[in-house]
């Protein structure tokens, strides 16, 4: 792989986009809900007409743009795939690379709030020491890494990029954080470069941090209350919760033409998410997560049509690729409440050095609980330098 073309980027939606969308949202055929029903079937009617709303009458979506465009942006083309990047440098002289890694149904909206306590943590109350230059990517066929140049964009694919993408920005050694799907992403990094990567950080991870199948009444039996909590809530996700990721795993085509046509349609998608995956004592979405910064997210999976091509990385993971050879980096994980990490099965294929278990927060922990994950990030990457 090689890395070519790289050139400034701005985020410029039309406003012949923001119109239609405007428009879309104001005709929306709504499905009837069965009486007597809540969240348990999925999106509640009533609240979804009331979040769509807001979106077309209320969410300024100039406001959100002017924010992300307040980063250094670029493209670049890496395996003949388009690539969307921010890199923005700390302003301490020694700080750490890093890369930050979303997943689906995330973005680098996700991180946002993050990146001025990493990158200026001497503005931040924190360490200088502790600072970071940080590049965050969107992943093949995410956001403005659209359109995918072909299929294959497998986990293992997009790592191998990624560490080519360090390299072409000068980066000899640095550290990479991953959540959801950026949970794959980053160990595959340092499978890709041991040499080059200093340290793993992962939250919301599943794959290779997780067991594969039903743990036995044994096992579970050996467990802490904690492990078999999370346990209990892979069983869960299994029977109640994996809908999306067959659908997404197996046509996410199909899925692709009712998503991409309609803006409620993609909203509903992906506000289940924000209720289901953020943290249990959450009523509704925004309860955890701002609507403006949900509804940011979920703005740039409309205005740059990639319902599909994101549905595509499962496909990829679920179509092709080999079992992963066990990471000699050093790794970290951060289980925030709704996680279901289990440190014994991630011990098999990554070399786990630090664990912290948290009792709130979520998947989208950058979002919700920022300030945990900086604090977790900052020391397990100072834990690195003591060993």
């Amino acid at each position: 792989m090689t890395v070519s073309n790289i050139r400034p980027f701005r985020i410029e939606i039309p406003e012949a986009a923001i119109d239609d969308l405007k428009s879309r949202l104001a005709n929306t055929r709504w499905a009837a809900q069965l009486p007597g029903t809540d969240w348990e079937r999925g999106v509640p009617v009533d609240y979804l007409k009331g979040l769509a709303d807001y979106w077309a009458n209320e969410f300024d979506w100039r406001a959100k743009e002017d924010r992300i465009n307040q980063h250094p942006q670029f493209l670049a083309e890496i395996d003949g795939q388009t690539f969307h990047f921010l890199h923005i440098k700390s302003p301490e002289a020694n700080a750490t690379p890093l890369m930050l890694l979303h997943g689906w149904p995330g973005s680098i909206v996700e991180f946002l709030d993050v990146i001025g306590p990493l990158t200026d943590p001497r503005s931040h109350g924190g360490d200088p020491a502790a600072a970071f230059d940080v590049v965050i990517p969107s992943l093949a066929g995410f956001g403005f890494s659209t359109p995918l140049s072909d299929t294959g964009w497998s986990s293992m694919r997009n790592a191998k990029a990624m560490t080519e993408l360090m390299a072409a920005l000068g980066y000899e050694r640095y550290g990479v954080q991953g959540g959801d799907y950026g949970a794959f992403i980053a160990p595959d990094m340092g499978r890709v470069a041991p040499d080059k990567v200093i340290g793993v950080h992962v939250n919301a991870a599943s794959f290779g941090f997780i067991p594969l199948g039903p743990v036995s009444e044994e096992d579970q039996a050996t467990m802490t209350d904690l492990e078999r909590k999370r346990v209990g809530m892979l069983e869960h996700w299994v029977v109640e919760m994996d809908g999306y990721f067959k659908i997404q795993a197996t046509r996410p085509q199909t899925l692709a033409y009712g998503l991409n046509d309609s803006p409620a349609g993609q909203l509903a998608w992906i506000v289940e998410k924000f209720k289901e995956w953020t943290n249990s004592d959450k009523k509704l979405p925004e309860d955890a997560v701002s609507r403006d910064e949900i509804l940011t997210n979920i703005s740039l999976y409309w205005f740059t049509g990639s319902a599909g091509s994101t549905a595509n990385f499962y496909y990829e993971s679920g179509h092709g690729g080999s079992w992963p050879t066990p990471s000699p980096v050093p790794t970290g994980v951060a289980a925030f409440e709704q996680d279901v990490a289990i440190r014994r099965y991630a011990e098999q294929l990554n070399n786990i050095v630090y664990w912290s278990d948290f009792e709130e927060g979520g998947h989208f922990a950058a979002l919700e609980v920022p300030e945990l994950l900086v604090a977790d990030v900052r020391a397990f990457f100072a834990s690195l330098t003591q060993r």
